[in-house]
C-alpha cells in the first residue's frame, strides 16, 4: 500500500485471496459488523480509520469482538482489545504465540491476507461459525484489524 495519511481509494486497491473471500450473504451479526464497518469510511476511501472504530457502538456485539494491533518489520499482529466471550488471557499476546485452535484457528493467516489485500476477509471454521477481519487505517499504513467473531 502506498504510504500517505489517507487509505487508497477502492479502484487502487488489489482483491482479498479466495480462500479469505467475504461471501455476499453474512449471519446477520457479522453483516452489521461489516455495514459498521463500511458507514465508518470517510469519503472515497476503501477503509476507515483506526481510531474512528468505537466498540460501544456495537454493545451487543462486543462480546466476540476484537481490536489486533498491525506491526511491520517484521509483521506481527497483537491482541489488543479483546472481547469477554473470546478465550482468556489473549490481551496484549502476539498472535504467533497463541495456539491456532478454535475460534483462533487459521487467524494469523487470515490477518496477513486482510493487511497484504486492504480488503475484508472471511473465514468459515469447521463448526460453521464465520470470522471476519476488517483493515483499519493509521499512520500511513493499515495499523489495526476489527475481527468479529460469529
Amino acid at each position: 500500500m502506498p504510504n500517505s495519511s489517507a487509505p487508497p481509494a477502492t479502484s487502487s486497491t488489489p482483491r482479498a485471496a479466495s480462500a479469505f473471500a467475504v461471501p455476499r450473504k453474512l449471519a446477520p451479526d457479522l453483516a452489521r459488523v461489516l455495514a459498521y464497518w463500511e458507514g465508518l469510511k470517510r469519503g472515497q476511501a476503501d477503509m476507515p480509520f483506526w481510531d474512528d472504530v468505537k466498540l460501544t457502538d456495537l454493545p451487543d456485539l462486543r462480546d466476540r469482538l476484537g481490536l489486533v494491533d498491525v506491526f511491520e518489520g517484521p509483521q506481527r499482529f497483537r491482541f489488543g482489545v479483546v472481547g469477554d466471550g473470546l478465550p482468556p488471557g489473549l490481551g496484549g499476546r502476539f498472535l504467533d504465540e497463541v495456539p491456532p485452535e478454535a475460534p483462533l484457528d487459521y487467524l494469523l493467516a487470515q490477518c496477513s491476507a486482510t493487511v497484504e489485500a486492504a480488503r475484508p476477509t472471511w473465514f468459515a471454521a469447521a463448526d460453521g461459525a464465520g470470522r471476519l477481519a476488517l483493515p483499519l487505517w493509521g499512520e500511513g499504513q493499515i495499523r489495526m484489524l476489527l475481527i468479529a467473531f460469529g
